[in-house]
């Protein structure tokens, strides 16, 4: 029996009551999304002409455009907010005094202040006038970016110090070392957590309907609230297709964050041992 550092490894009474518990609970959840499946039905959300406005073209047309403007969005932002993280990283570890406090009072400032109050306050016109889009993206490169810079900064402090010292024992200078030596292990190291604020980004493109940037979620507002069915308005329907997107993107984005990590294990790295050459026989004079 393999004994675990975080706790004592279940003995047979406690492996039986965790079987139970398992059970119950399974069942207890399949309990409630029948209950569920079974008041949608009552109400009739499953009838088929709630279903088939997805099958009208200015509907799907609709749907569309917003999926590739969401797109645009996070494209926009997930490269400016990694270009951005990485200049406050610097900034942040940086030897000046005043570099480095005005990094960390930026990040803990805008990592403090809610992302749609940043976004509203940019749209309304605090850097003049703005587009939605713009707002959206700028805000997002803002929040995104203080958030993904602390990531960044664990990754460079996990690094061990003699790797550092080593380069400057060589001659390099601290820019050299940061970008050749730090930064590519923290990346490595955090790619995982880089990933995971990326989704978050993902997500909080849904923000934009508050400033009426046409998103998936400004669709399915739009759709849900403006195409009712003998008096019924699909709101059900409408959440649970966009829902299935969000589900399918964020989806999408972890596998290809899975397929980095593994090149990046089977990547060659480091100092390749050379062959040893076969012994040499020694004659004897």
């Amino acid at each position: 029996m393999s004994a675990s550092v975080l706790f004592d490894a279940p003995g047979p009474k406690a492996r039986v009551r965790n079987v139970i518990y398992s059970v119950v609970g399974s069942l207890a959840l399949l309990a409630l999304v029948a209950w569920v499946f079974l008041r949608l039905s009552d109400k009739g959300q499953f009838d088929g002409a709630l279903w088939d406005i997805f099958n009208y073209a200015g509907i799907r047309e609709n749907i569309l455009d917003a999926l590739l403007s969401t797109l645009k969005v996070f494209a926009l932002a997930g490269v400016f907010s990694l270009v951005f993280a990485v200049l406050l990283c610097v900034a942040r570890l940086s030897d000046h005094k005043p570099v480095r406090w005005v990094a960390v009072v930026f990040i803990d400032l805008f990592r403090s202040i809610p992302l749609l109050i940043t976004i509203f306050a940019l749209w309304v016109g605090i850097l003049g006038h703005m587009t939605s889009m713009w707002a959206l993206v700028l805000g997002l490169t803002i929040y995104n970016g203080c958030v993904q810079a602390e990531i960044l900064r664990a990754g460079v402090n996990s690094v061990p110090k003699g790797q550092a010292e080593a380069a400057y024992a060589l001659g390099l200078r601290k820019t050299q070392v940061t970008a050749s030596i730090l930064f590519p292990q923290a990346v490595r190291a955090m790619l995982p957590s880089i990933i995971s604020q990326l989704v978050v980004t993902l997500k909080d493109t849904s923000l934009g309907f508050m400033i009426l940037y046409p998103e998936l979620l400004y669709s399915a507002r739009l759709i849900g609230n403006n195409t009712p069915v003998n008096g019924v308005y699909p709101l059900v329907q409408t959440v649970i297709v966009f829902g299935a997107i969000y589900i399918a993107l964020c989806l999408a984005l972890a596998a290809l964050a899975n397929w980095i990590e593994r090149r990046g294990r089977r990547a060659k790295v480091g100092i390749q041992p050379a062959k040893a050459e076969p012994p040499v026989e020694v004659t004897k004079v």
